[in-house]
Parts: C-alpha cells; structure tokens; sequence
C-alpha cells in the first residue's frame, strides 16, 4: 500500500535556491537506489514554511531507502539549510 512522508520545515529566503538545486539531486539520487520513490511535491505555505511530501510505492521501499539515506552525504547537506524540520508519515487510505 502506498505511503506518504512528510517533512515540515523552514528555509531562510537567501537559501531556497540552494536547497532547490541539492533537493533535485537528492532525489535523483534516492530514485536511482530505490524506484518505489513514485513523486515528490515541495510545496511553500502561507506561513513561509514549506511542506515537502514524498509518496512511496510502500512502506518498506520507504523504509530502505530512509536507511540507506544514513550514508548518503547530500542528505546532511540539504536538510543543513533547513530549521524546525519534523516529519511525519502516514499510509495512504483514499485517493480521488
């Protein structure tokens, strides 16, 4: 069954670009290791924050690739230019 993660967090405004640029190779990255990473959508709220939601084929697929992100240094680097990072992750139940 499909799954989402959703990380929560804030950039400061002179760092978007760059994290623009390294969230576009991490995920490149992420979907060479793992093909159950089926979509990704960064989205910025009304609050300044942004909302960045990564749906998985399954929660194991998610679950490895979380792992293996362990040795991956471009994770380090990116979530670097974030504060106030949480995530949270839920399994989807309905779509339309």
């Amino acid at each position: 069954m499909p799954v989402v993660r959703i990380h929560h967090y804030r950039v400061a405004d002179d760092q978007v670009e760059a994290l623009l640029a390294q969230r576009t190779t991490l995920i490149d990255g992420i979907r060479r290791a793992n093909p159950g990473l089926t979509q990704t959508r960064l989205t910025r709220l009304e609050d300044g924050s942004y909302s960045d939601t990564w749906r998985w084929d399954s929660a194991e697929q998610m679950l490895a690739a979380i792992g293996a992100s362990q040795g991956f240094p471009l994770v380090a680097a990116t979530m670097a230019l974030t504060t106030d990072a949480t995530a949270q992750t839920g399994e989807i139940v309905d779509e339309r």
